[in-house]
């Protein structure tokens, strides 16, 4: 699954920098007449109505805003896609049967919902879940990004998909997040017999906000505080079999001390909006919400990818995760995206890794991964089958 390389609807409207209809009748560039605050990014408040339904489908990262670079590649592949058709993502989707917005907590409350994709073409035996959980900062983000993200799983007919909603940070404060996405994987395990699924084989991964929550489903198994009591499968369990996480955050008080375009511990930024206040100010909730807090020896094999310039989530975030959880006797492999940034990596071998990394950990398949060095951007092949130092 190349995570940068999604297609959009041809009627999908945002800006670009290469085509006319970036510059309004001033004449300025439309990214900088949006981008209010003049910081370079675009959030889903600064767009104006018709734009916001296209926040998540810019946001190829989602990391909670629109840079120039993805609002330009989303225009350039809206362009791309006018008058083709057969390019919308239903046409690609006769595959799958899609379940969406279960609710999952025992509420109403739409951020509570899941979606459930199944193959159309599926053998007898109960199929292994792959999780996804999006990003956004815990602020923006939608659950209907996962349905991208899973479809190639589910397409294989080996997997059943799960994209999971939780509430974010203008609802609910720590650990409401958790609580959510926990309930959700009992909810799985609750409905298993139901649609056929192998509740002893759940593996997870997520993006930025998400591969934080993935990261805290892996290291907070057993922590009861944690575990809340939303919905109707609470003697279910919520711990995973393994955990993909992608650039996601590990140690929130430890954020502001690396490189970073943003000021982690400023009151206004993401991590302070998911605690409720300050970091250093509210240290005791930080350290709960820092998946490093909970890392134990009976915590399930991760993955964890990571760009060497990342400006949003510092590298450092995920070295650290790494090294506790060696240290600790978990098994952990560590992918370095060499110049990567936020996510947007185009780099094939990496696709192949999450791959073998499910089909062991999942479906019981021979095979190591590899950790160590991937240069973003490469298209180089990789053998699925490596040397991986645990």
């Amino acid at each position: 699954m190349n995570l940068s390389a999604i297609k959009f609807p041809a009627f999908m409207l945002l800006v670009t920098a290469t085509t006319h209809s970036v510059y309004g009748q001033s004449g300025k560039p439309v990214f900088d007449r949006w981008d209010r605050n003049g910081d370079g990014k675009l959030t889903r408040q600064e767009l104006p109505a018709n734009a916001k339904p296209n926040f998540e489908r810019a946001d190829s990262n989602k990391d909670g805003f629109i840079s120039r670079q993805e609002d330009t590649l989303f225009r350039k592949q809206s362009g791309q896609a006018a008058g083709k058709r057969g390019n919308r993502p239903e046409a690609a989707n006769a595959s799958l049967k899609i379940e969406s917005d279960i609710a999952y907590a025992g509420t109403d409350n739409p951020r509570q919902t899941l979606n459930l994709i199944l193959p159309v073409k599926r053998g007898k035996q109960p199929l292994p879940v792959v999780v996804f959980i999006h990003g956004g900062g815990w602020q923006n983000g939608d659950k209907r990004s996962g349905n991208r993200q899973l479809t190639r799983f589910v397409e294989s007919g080996d997997y059943a998909g799960v994209s999971i909603g939780y509430r974010l940070t203008d609802e609910a404060h720590w650990p409401s997040q958790i609580h959510d996405c926990k309930a959700a994987i009992r909810w799985i395990r609750g409905n298993a017999g139901k649609y056929s699924l192998d509740a002893k084989h759940i593996g997870v991964f997520g993006t930025s906000a998400g591969g934080h929550l993935v990261a805290m489903l892996g290291t907070s198994g057993g922590v009861d505080e944690l575990e809340g009591d939303l919905g109707a499968h609470r003697k279910e369990s919520s711990r995973v079999n393994c955990v993909g996480n992608f650039f996601g955050p590990s140690a929130l008080l430890e954020m502001s001390r690396f490189p970073s375009r943003i000021d982690h511990d400023a009151p206004g930024s993401p991590e302070s909006k998911l605690v409720g206040g300050p970091l250093q100010k509210t240290k005791k909730v930080a350290l709960s919400a820092s998946p490093i807090t909970h890392v134990s020896k009976d915590d399930p094999p991760m993955l964890c990818i990571h760009g060497t310039n990342d400006q949003l989530v510092p590298y450092n975030q995920s070295v650290i995760l790494d090294q506790a959880l060696r240290k600790a006797g978990c098994t952990s492999t560590l992918i370095t995206v060499k110049e990567g940034g936020h996510g947007g990596f185009n780099a094939p071998e990496i696709d192949e890794r999450l791959d073998a990394f499910f089909a062991r950990h999942l479906r019981a398949m021979s095979g190591e991964i590899k950790g160590g060095e991937v240069q973003s951007g490469s298209r180089a092949k990789t053998r699925q089958q490596a040397g991986n130092k645990q």
